[in-house]
């Protein structure tokens, strides 16, 4: 059974820092690429980053470009996100999403919440002014 779980989030000022984990369980001899998605309140869900199964390719909205850092541990099947100089517009739940991949797709990322198999619960993120 494949679980993601997500961790990290917390109630910040403006200007500080996080990082967010996702540990995936359940996916022996499975190959995915993992994306960061948010959703703040009346709001829809959009994409915030992803990275490939092999690291080597990373995407991000534009938004945030510059100030998240994506990455990832396949040998402990987690990923992180490391956010800094955050701001309020950041605030939102986010979540950790799997895309399983064949070979071919090794090094690449999808943007698209309906390309993701398997999604964790989310973590809070809030950022005051």
């Amino acid at each position: 059974q494949v679980q993601l779980v997500e961790s990290g989030g917390g109630s910040v000022q403006a200007g500080d820092s996080l990082r967010l984990a996702c540990a995936a369980s359940g996916l022996t001899f499975i190959r995915y690429s993992m994306g960061w998605f948010r959703q703040a309140p009346g709001k829809e869900r959009e994409f915030v980053s992803a990275i490939s199964w092999s690291g080597s390719e990373t995407s991000y909205l534009d938004y945030v470009r510059g100030r998240l850092t994506n990455s990832r541990d396949n040998a402990n099947s987690t990923g992180n996100l490391k956010m800094s100089t955050l701001k309020p517009d950041d605030t939102a739940m986010y979540y950790c999403a799997i895309r399983v991949v064949d070979y071919n797709e090794y090094g690449m990322v999808c943007s698209l919440p309906r390309g993701y198999n398997y999604w964790g619960r989310g973590t809070q993120v809030t950022v005051s002014s």
